[in-house]
């Protein structure tokens, strides 16, 4: 997540080993066409909803591939484009029945995947790491399709780890994830953003004359925990005399005990489960308390925004902690963890941040450092890139 100039266009030579045999019917006129395999969370879906969106700018078409989950509905309206929607769950380790089923369900996945690849044959599948890739990766071993894969966090995730060893080319979000994946053709590019920030972000790091405005997001699936201790905390911080003005996005969970929890406190609160015009409620934010998934640590980067990370504790290879352990390195965040989070510390913290312009101003600075905003054009290159190298 840095903005040093990267080299895209090393690629002496390859780990994976897998070349063309037939061209796509879209090679003819010098476009491509693209696999994008990102179904799952938020985290998956929007980044590569980011690369798709680059790609077709360049002229390309663009498949997407989804797990067809109900918070993909809103994340995809609006695409112009073809959508596949493959069966396919999380994996499952160890030996049980549900690891049985799971073990099922991906070899149905991959026999549903494998012909329509055939059938309409990318030039390049690229996949964001989410479980619902593992067909189409698979598939595009099987059929000599080159893939790339991107990473979004510090540490690679199960996809990412498993098919490492064959793919083209690998992008990661985070400079100390090279520590994890040993690649010839590791590219750092940054994470791919929901949002078109180039030249439209305004950050404001001093509080305005009003209200301090906290947005308050746990994630495409919500933060049930989040979702208790947060009101909880801010209501303390009115208590003591704060003006506040918040947005807590609740995603998935119920709105109606969070609404009442603030109302009671008589914090000027809007609670809603999803948002379209994430980049308005970043750039009116002053502070963001959040999870630590690899896109929304982006976005706060992106928007220079003082921010108070909550890593989801049971999060696979304890991702989420790393994420916001990387951040606070470079200052560009405070963190806590989750089984450290009371009401009363959070009560505290807050008042010391709105009381504390310069330690925002700082912080923010911090923030912008790590950000990259053109990382799903990159991303783009490098898919163009692979497909010339194996030409």
């Amino acid at each position: 997540m840095a903005r040093r100039q990267r080299h895209l266009g090393r690629r002496s030579s390859f780990s994976g080993g897998v070349e063309v045999n037939k061209r796509s019917a879209s090679d003819e006129n010098g476009s491509l066409h693209v696999a994008v395999a990102c179904g799952g969370t938020g985290g998956h879906t929007y980044p590569g909803l980011a690369v798709a969106h680059a790609l077709q700018k360049r002229g390309h078409r663009v498949t997407l591939w989804m797990s067809g989950k109900d918070v993909e509905c809103q994340t995809v309206e609006g695409w112009q484009g073809k959508v596949v929607t493959i069966p396919a769950e999380g994996f499952q380790f160890g030996l049980s029945w549900k690891s049985i089923r799971t073990l099922f369900r991906l070899l149905g996945a991959f026999f549903f995947a494998y012909p329509i690849l055939k059938k309409d044959r990318p030039d390049v599948v690229i996949a964001m790491g989410s479980y619902s890739s593992f067909a189409p990766v698979a598939s595009a071993i099987c059929l000599r399709i080159p893939y790339v894969l991107h990473e979004a966090n510090v540490v690679p995730g199960r996809l990412v780890s498993m098919m490492s060893s064959r793919a083209t080319a690998i992008a990661i979000s985070f400079e100390a994830s090279r520590y994890y994946l040993k690649h010839l053709w590791l590219v750092e590019t940054g994470m791919p953003l929901r949002i078109d920030l180039r030249g439209e972000v305004e950050h404001q790091v001093a509080s305005s004359s009003g209200a301090f405005s906290i947005l308050v997001t746990g994630g495409s699936r919500g933060a049930q925990y989040l979702n208790e201790i947060i009101p909880q905390g801010l209501n303390q911080v009115k208590e003591a005399g704060g003006t506040l003005r918040v947005l807590h996005i609740a995603g998935l969970n119920p709105l109606e005990p969070i609404q009442e929890v603030y109302a009671k406190g008589g914090v000027n609160a809007k609670v809603l489960s999803y948002v379209h015009d994430m980049e308005k409620q970043y750039q009116a934010a002053d502070m963001v308390i959040c999870r630590a998934g690899a896109s929304t640590c982006a976005e706060v980067c992106a928007f220079g925004k003082p921010a108070l990370l909550i890593p989801y504790p049971y999060a696979v290879r304890d991702h989420q902690m790393l994420n916001a352990r990387a951040l606070e390195k470079a200052g560009a965040a405070d963190v806590i963890a989750q089984d450290e989070l009371t009401v009363d510390w959070l009560a505290s913290y807050v008042m010391q941040v709105i009381d504390e312009p310069s330690r925002r101003a700082e912080q923010a600075q911090a923030a912008l450092a790590c950000a990259n905003v053109h990382a799903a054009e990159e991303v783009a290159t490098l898919i163009e890139q692979v497909h010339h190298a194996k030409k």
